[in-house]
């Protein structure tokens, strides 16, 4: 069955939110931690190779500045700009559970003194949750709200090798149910595409397996190499060599055909906001232009999240996403829909 699409033929994470808080909701992107159990080898390795020395923080994060002074600073930011009403503040760079409970439950508390801030994301790994760290994140879900952004990469353990990752898929799948038997969190994972050897329909296999997992949604990135990287060091030795805009596309297409429309999705590749330190590919600086990409090349097949999905009908799948499309037309403005030159809106 084929369609034709004006919107966008996906489950966005915008959706997901205005589900739960009744509007659009902008992240503010915070930096507490500087550490990870790479870095510090404890898994054996030295760090993840793509990860750079910002460890995967926004242009607008820094440590250099106190909490609430990163809040306040994004906040007025985005606030001059768009005026919206919610914000999450999002925890992301590096691993924010490689800490003690005790800086956790500080920061989480300096978060959401503010009335503008209606809850927390958090990013960590598969391999540093521990029974505390769950139960302060359920405390706090509790009373506010908790999402939970899981750096799974890939279910292929071959290719989590390649990344240094330090965890085997079997860790990752473990724990996610170890989240979701111990929290209600709003759990989402993080996906790898463009690793070598990767297949078309290892897509296919991988949407299957986040189809049965107790999570939410789910953020795609393309594997990109950036300065100061040992990824880099590969890409110059012709070790490694970034997967093609129109591949990346085709695989992100199969991935989302194959998706079961109750997963939300974040973004569909990944966007160096300090374009000055990527080397390679080049496309990765664009972040429109590699978002229409992947839309084109849904829009040619008629594809659309779900549409190969055995679990349930395609009317129904595209009653939903039409409807989202509705939702996100009616709540637009031209002020609201400006694309930014920064990185400090965070919308999801």
């Amino acid at each position: 069955m084929t369609s034709s699409w004006d919107g966008i033929p996906y489950i966005t994470i915008g959706e997901h939110y205005h589900q739960r808080f009744g509007g659009k909701v902008y992240k503010i992107p915070v930096s507490v931690v500087d550490d990870c159990p790479n870095r510090r080898g404890l898994k054996g390795m030295q760090t993840c190779v793509f990860c750079d020395v910002w460890g995967s923080a926004a242009r607008t994060e820094t440590m250099v500045l106190p909490l609430r002074e990163q809040i306040e600073k994004v906040q007025g930011l985005l606030h001059r700009k768009y005026k919206p009403r919610h914000y999450l503040v999002y925890f992301q760079a590096y691993t924010n559970t490689f800490t003690k409970v005790s800086a956790l439950r500080a920061n989480f508390e300096t978060a959401l003194s503010y009335d503008f801030v209606k809850g927390l994301v958090i990013g960590t790994r598969p391999d540093c949750l521990s029974p505390a760290v769950m139960q302060l994140w359920q405390e706090f879900h509790e009373h506010s709200f908790v999402a939970v952004e899981l750096g799974v990469q890939s279910f292929d353990d071959g290719q989590l090798a390649f990344m240094r990752r330090g965890h085997t898929a079997r860790e990752s799948l473990a724990a996610i149910e170890k989240i979701s038997k111990n929290t209600s969190v709003d759990l989402g994972i993080h996906l790898i595409f463009g690793n070598p050897g990767e297949t078309d329909e290892q897509m296919i296999e991988t949407a299957k397996i986040c189809n049965d997992l107790p999570i939410t949604n789910v953020k795609l990135h393309n594997l990109h190499v950036l300065k100061n990287t040992p990824l880099e060091e590969m890409y110059k030795q012709g070790l490694f060599t970034p997967v093609e805009l129109e591949t990346y596309a085709r695989r992100v297409r199969l991935f989302l055909e194959h998706l079961s429309p109750r997963l939300a999705v974040h973004r569909l590749a990944a966007y160096s906001s300090r374009w000055e330190e990527l080397i390679a590919p080049r496309w990765t600086s664009d972040k429109m232009g590699s978002h229409q990409k992947i839309l084109m090349a849904l829009k040619k097949e008629g594809g659309y999240q779900g549409r190969l999905w055995n679990g349930s009908g395609a009317e129904e799948i595209q009653q939903k996403i039409k409807l989202q499309n509705r939702l996100v037309a009616k709540s637009s403005s031209p002020r609201s829909s400006t694309n930014s030159s920064t990185d400090t809106r965070q919308i999801i």
